[in-house]
C-alpha cells in the first residue's frame, strides 16, 4: 500500500498498543528521561525496529494543532445551561470560537457544529475534547476537519 499522505484522527482506545508505546518512547526522548532510543524503547517495552518504523507516522493530537482551525460536531441533550457550560469549557482551555451553529432540538437532542481556533496559549485540545465528551448530557463529540 503506497503512502498517500492522508491523515486520520483516531481515539486512543482504537490504537494498537505498539503505536501507543511509540508515543510514550517519543515523550521520554523529548523530556530527556531517556538519552537514547534504546533506553526509551526498553523503558516502554518496545523494539527499536518498531519505534523507527512508526516514529514519523504518529504524534499526539495536541502536538501539531497550534494555529489550526478545528471543526467538530457535538450531539447533546437540549438542557438549559448545557451549551453555555460547553462554551465556558472552551474558554477555560483558551481556544477561540470562530463559528457555532446549533440545530433545532428534535426529541430533546441537538447537534452543535463549531469551529475553534487553537491559539499559542490554548491548553491541551485532546483533554478539552475529553472534558466536553464527559459532561452530563453530551452524547458524543466528533472532529470533522482540521485545517
Amino acid at each position: 500500500m503506497a503512502d498517500d499522505g492522508k491523515y486520520y484522527v483516531v481515539k486512543k482506545k482504537a490504537l494498537p498498543e505498539v503505536l501507543l508505546k511509540v508515543v510514550e518512547a517519543k515523550k521520554l526522548l523529548e523530556s530527556e528521561r531517556a538519552v537514547t532510543v534504546q533506553e526509551a524503547t526498553e523503558q516502554v517495552g518496545l523494539s527499536r525496529s518498531s519505534f523507527y518504523k512508526y516514529k514519523d507516522d504518529i504524534f499526539q493530537f495536541h502536538d501539531n494543532t497550534r494555529g489550526k482551525t478545528i471543526t467538530y460536531v457535538v450531539q447533546m441533550d437540549d438542557e438549559p445551561g448545557l451549551l453555555s457550560g460547553v462554551l465556558k469549557l472552551i474558554a477555560d482551555y483558551k481556544a477561540n470560537i470562530l463559528t457555532i451553529h446549533q440545530t433545532i432540538p428534535i426529541n430533546g437532542i441537538a447537534l452543535l457544529t463549531m469551529s475553534i481556533e487553537v491559539l499559542p496559549d490554548t491548553l491541551d485540545v485532546s483533554e478539552m475534547f475529553e472534558a466536553i465528551e464527559s459532561r452530563n448530557g453530551v452524547h458524543y463529540i466528533k472532529m470533522l476537519a482540521r485545517e
